[in-house]
């Protein structure tokens, strides 16, 4: 079934004790158009982001928004030299040894001395982040695919419904044709009596005229391409396959086809057809735009 280009989709994550969240939205554009926008930390895992969202998604403009909540991570971590303790340790012992001083070296008192006692950052597990922002992401179209999924079958109700009535309007065409040729006969048989004032008219050069002008308003050819096209279109929306532009390239070629029919019929009734065909192609391509 087809999918539509615009969707919404969300998911969330944990990498550690970060948590992910994941928005994604697309809307309609000709090709695949895809934007990411997250913490600058994070834009070593730009292109794996991207690879995944053109995995998923074929066509449309993609944005992406990557939040991470850090504040229940344990990221800091104290740090003890160790080797300078003991070098201080020695230090105020020595002093208090060699100078009658009486007074017990603290711990206070080491921890205050340059260097002994420094906070840092833990080193961030950059492939695990990476794997588990990969996982959320995977969600988040999976989401945003199946939002696209739903209004696919919107759209392919709405087609299905217009391309009935193109099969119902081609049909009144291919009952008309004849019609009018037959009323041209008779146009033309009129015409020639009043011009000629006598009934003595020669049928045969009115069955030339006649075949003339059937040859050259007969419609059979487009309307057996209009069917065609019709019965593409109908296995078109059917398929998994992103067939947006196949879609609107066979449009066209069902204006091309209606334009000829439109051309070639000069009758009031084919003309009120063609107009009515026309506004249905108008309106399926009008959704063609909406279809990856």
């Amino acid at each position: 079934m087809i999918k539509s280009m615009t969707g919404y989709g969300s998911a969330k994550g944990t990498s550690g004790k970060l948590e992910i969240s994941i928005e994604a939205k697309s809307v309609n554009n000709r090709y695949l158009d895809s934007s990411i926008k997250m913490p600058r930390v994070f834009n070593a895992f730009e292109e794996n982001l991207k690879a995944l969202i053109s995995n998923a998604i074929s066509r449309g403009k993609i944005d992406v928004y990557v939040s991470i909540d850090s504040s229940k991570a344990d990221d800091i971590e104290i740090k003890v030299n160790m080797p300078l303790v003991k070098a201080y340790v020695s230090a105020f012992q020595s002093i208090i040894d060699e100078n009658d001083v009486c007074k017990d070296v603290y711990i206070s008192d080491i921890t205050r001395s340059p260097d002994v006692v420094h906070a840092e950052k833990k080193e961030i597990d950059s492939e695990a982040l990476k794997i588990d922002l990969c996982a959320v992401l995977s969600g988040a179209l999976a989401d945003l695919n199946e939002m696209r999924k739903r209004e696919g079958e919107k759209l392919y109700s709405d087609m299905t419904l217009r391309l009935d009535e193109i099969e119902k309007l081609t049909a009144l065409v291919e009952e008309i044709s004849p019609k009018t040729v037959e009323e041209y006969r008779k146009k033309l048989e009129s015409r020639m009596s009043e011009i000629l004032q006598t009934a003595n008219i020669d049928e045969s050069r009115i069955l030339t005229e006649a075949a003339l002008f059937a040859d050259r308003v007969a419609v059979n050819e487009e309307i057996v391409r209009l069917r065609s096209h019709i019965s593409q279109l109908r296995e078109m929306i059917l398929t998994n396959e992103p067939v947006g532009r196949k879609i609107d390239f066979l449009v066209q070629e069902f204006n091309r086809e209606v334009n000829t029919i439109g051309s070639k019929g000069n009758d009031a009734d084919m003309s009120k057809i063609i107009v009515d065909l026309k506004a249905e192609i108008e309106k399926i391509r009008e959704q063609a735009q909406n279809i990856e």
